[in-house]
Formats: structure tokens, C-alpha cells, sequence
């Protein structure tokens, strides 16, 4: 790209692209990135202030994510395209540099290892080209080739010495808070375990330990052989509300057979899940009148969980009905204690009900 940014196109079929050159004048990247240490979570944070300054929602006219036009420059230089990843231009983790002050403050014996400087990644995924369809809309096809191209890239970014966990994710809907409404997605390659990996993995450790058995699977055996929760499946995935949901919609779809993540799937299993996951997104988006914004955010394993760790994807709603929403108030905010409005048996039957 015009600023020394990656840009990589994905196709059905290979050609050549003659007219993907971007001939914008943009200015230097301005990413200035700390990851910081909260002593009392013992949490990294991530201080990008320079994200103040991305693009909101502007018209659609206007969008940076759609095909370059005749004097109307965009991120993509092509004239059209399938599926493109390119760097953030307003990235979180590039060039991420760690406040060594901070770090050498900790409480002596409870640091961990420091995120390595000028570590991380974050890249937009673009699914189509088309501004005005949504994820719902993409046939399987298109998601299966999107799924591949996470799997490509969740290979290429785990590669990275620094690197420490690939998490692959969708906003969708302004209320979610979305910057721009063009179908996409991103990943960000982590130079550190998130905090939810990290609980995950010392949960499913210390089951182990104490049963010798997979966390993971007992508790989707248990789903499964319920069905009390279970809102569609087929031969390789299957799709339930959490019997502990934090949010007011929400559905964890997992693989049937253990995989610890996305490039372990085989080619039976991606185009399965293409299938169940526009089945899930489906109901959501006919769940009510209005459309349902969520967050879709894949679990993969992180370094060094690979051998019990179980791929799954998180979708979830702040919609609790028509006209609300969930707001993460004084105990959700101040303690971390969710209060959930619904209840998972109803909603799992409330989208087991709405038409495919």
C-alpha cells in the first residue's frame, strides 16, 4: 500500500491484478502503541490513543473498505475483489512498544514475561466487495473461502516468535460500537495471552489434572446429550446457549471433534460450519424486527494449549428485546459480575423457533 502496509487478495481462481495500485498520498503511519501491566488483574492492557483519529462511520460513499473508483482512492486499490486482509491502518498492535517503567514496577515474583517490543498485529478482513451486504447475506461459498482465509492467516501470524495467541473476531451493528458498516472482520495477533484464554486455559488445565479428562468435552457432552440448550447441528458442529451465558443472546458453536484450532479443521468441517454458522446468524437477524448486532469472536488455542485445548466460536448480543439493549452497568463494569435479563433455556428455544 501507499504507506508500506500489507495488502494480500484472495480469490476463487488466481489473476492478476493490474489496476491494484494504490496511488494515494497518505501520510506516515502513526502507530505508537504500550502494552501496559494492571498489577491488581494481572492483565496486559493495550494504550492506543492514536485510534482516536479512525474513520466513523462515514457515508457509504465514502467508505474506505469498498473497490477503488476513478478518482475515489480507497484501502483496496483493485477495481473490484472477493476476500482482502490488509494491516490496520489504524492499528492497535503494530510497532507496540512496552513501557519498561511500568514493567519494572510490579510486585517482585508476580510479573510475567514482558511482551517482546515492536510485537503484534492487527488486519482488517474483508469479506465482499458488495458495501450493502452483511454476513448473513454471503452464501457458503463466500464463507468458506472467508474461514480459509483465517485459517491462512491464523498459520502465518502463529509463526511469529512474538506472538502468543491469533484471535479472530466480527463486530457487527453500530450499537456494538462498528466504525464502519462494509462487511468485515479483523485479527489481531497477540503478544500476549488475553485475559479469557488465560482463565480458560487454567480452568482446563487443572481439570485435567484433577480428572484426567477434557474439560471442553465433557462440557459439550454434556450440551449435546441435554439438548435443553441446543439450538441446531449438524455432522460436524454444533451450536448451543451456554448454560452460564453472560450476554442476552448467545451461542458457542463447537466443532464436533476436538481441533485446537481454525487450520485444523478439514475441508468436511469448514464447509459444515459455513453452513451452521449462516444457519446461526440467520436466526439472529430474524430474531426481531430490527437487526441483531453481535460480536462473533473465535477461541483458538492459545501457545501451549494446542494438546487439550477445543476451537470454538463465542457469537453474542447486547439486544435483550425490541428497542433494548444490555448495558454493562455498576456490577458488570465495577466487579465483573454479569446479571443476565434472559435465561438460556428460553433463548435457545426462542431461536430454536425462528425460521432458518
Amino acid at each position: 500500500m501507499a504507506d508500506g502496509r500489507e495488502i494480500l487478495y484472495f480469490d476463487a481462481v488466481q489473476h492478476a491484478r493490474p489496476d491494484s495500485i494504490d496511488v494515494r498520498q497518505l501520510p506516515d503511519r502513526n502507530v505508537n502503541s504500550e502494552i501496559r501491566f494492571d498489577r491488581l488483574l494481572g492483565e496486559w492492557v493495550v494504550i492506543a490513543a492514536h485510534r482516536q483519529t479512525r474513520t466513523q462511520l462515514p457515508d457509504r460513499t465514502q467508505c474506505p473498505l469498498c473497490p477503488s473508483r476513478p478518482g475515489s482512492p480507497t484501502e483496496i486499490p483493485a477495481s473490484d475483489y472477493e476476500v482482502v486482509v490488509f494491516e490496520n491502518r489504524f492499528a492497535a498492535l503494530p510497532g507496540v512498544s512496552t513501557d519498561s517503567s511500568a514493567l519494572a514496577d510490579h510486585v517482585a515474583g508476580s510479573a510475567p514475561t514482558s511482551p517482546t517490543e515492536k510485537s503484534g498485529r492487527s488486519e482488517v478482513v474483508c469479506f465482499s466487495s458488495e458495501h450493502d451486504t452483511t454476513s448473513a447475506q454471503l452464501g457458503v461459498e463466500r464463507t468458506r473461502m472467508v474461514i480459509d482465509v483465517l485459517a491462512e492467516r491464523t498459520t502465518a501470524l502463529r509463526a511469529m516468535p512474538a506472538i502468543s495467541q491469533v484471535f479472530c473476531f466480527e463486530n457487527f451493528g453500530a450499537e456494538i460500537g462498528v466504525t464502519l458498516s462494509h462487511p468485515h472482520g479483523q485479527i489481531y495477533a497477540l503478544p500476549f495471552t488475553s485475559p479469557r484464554a488465560t482463565k480458560i486455559e487454567a480452568n482446563a488445565r487443572r481439570y485435567r489434572d484433577e480428572h484426567n479428562r477434557n474439560l471442553f468435552g465433557d462440557m459439550f457432552a454434556a450440551e449435546r446429550d441435554s439438548g435443553v440448550r441446543v439450538v441446531c447441528a449438524n455432522d460436524e458442529w454444533t451450536a448451543f446457549v451456554p448454560t452460564a451465558a453472560r450476554w442476552p443472546y448467545e451461542v458457542l458453536l463447537f466443532p464436533n471433534r476436538r481441533v485446537a484450532d481454525i487450520p485444523e479443521l478439514d475441508d468436511h468441517a469448514r464447509t459444515r460450519f459455513a453452513e451452521l454458522y449462516l444457519d446461526v446468524l440467520g436466526r439472529f437477524e430474524r430474531r426481531f424486527d430490527e437487526p441483531m448486532p453481535y460480536i462473533a469472536a473465535w477461541n483458538q488455542a492459545p501457545k501451549g494449549a494446542e494438546d487439550f485445548w477445543w476451537l470454538h466460536l463465542q457469537i453474542f448480543s447486547i439486544r435483550r428485546a425490541p428497542g433494548k439493549l444490555k448495558y454493562l452497568a455498576g456490577a458488570e463494569s465495577g466487579m465483573g459480575v454479569f446479571i443476565s435479563d434472559t435465561t438460556p433455556e428460553n433463548v435457545a428455544a426462542e431461536l430454536r423457533a425462528v425460521t432458518p
